[in-house]
């Protein structure tokens, strides 16, 4: 009976890893680390190129762990390809997960809609209420006003859109 040995010296690794285009790595110490970092989630933002605001949001998603792609062609558009009605617009459009991310929505909120996958074109928050991530800058003294993010589905038979409150800030 002939037995394989399947355990791969670290010389024959390392030939493996040169071969993939890999040899860069210093070594297989570096794999354990490359491995425990976590992958950040792709993020789509189309913003007006002008737009304060929406790069401290962005600047503050990116801190959250996503990987931002920033369009700065404005959000009107977009923000009516994917169903969601002027009134509950914001100065950015995000996309990330399949979902609408509209306005100033706090990191930890985007989180929970990803985890919870509710049926669900997205969350948003209309507006531009100071005080929420990305218009909490000190151009607005600590100045804190109430907001909700919105949950926004689409109704029966497709004749618009409902919402409800998915979190409240007081």
């Amino acid at each position: 009976m002939h037995t394989t040995n399947t355990r791969t010296s670290r010389r024959h690794a390392l030939g493996l890893l040169a071969a993939s285009g890999l040899a860069g790595l210093a070594g297989l110490g570096t794999l354990p680390a490359l491995a425990a970092a976590p992958a950040k989630t792709p993020m789509e933002v189309w913003k007006d190129p002008n737009c304060g605001c929406c790069k401290d949001w962005i600047v503050l998603m990116e801190k959250a762990g996503f990987a931002v792609t920033v369009h700065d062609s404005g959000n009107s558009a977009v923000r009516a390809k994917l169903g969601l009605p002027q009134n509950l617009g914001s100065c950015h459009t995000a996309l990330v997960g399949g979902y609408l991310v509209e306005g100033h929505v706090p990191a930890a909120d985007v989180f929970k809609l990803l985890k919870d996958k509710p049926k669900a074109l997205g969350i948003t928050v209309p507006g531009m209420p100071v005080g929420s991530p990305g218009m909490d800058g000190p151009e607005y003294g600590g100045r804190k006003d109430p907001f909700d993010v919105l949950l926004v589905t689409q109704n029966l038979m497709g004749s618009g859109v409902g919402t409800r409150v998915f979190s409240s800030y007081r």
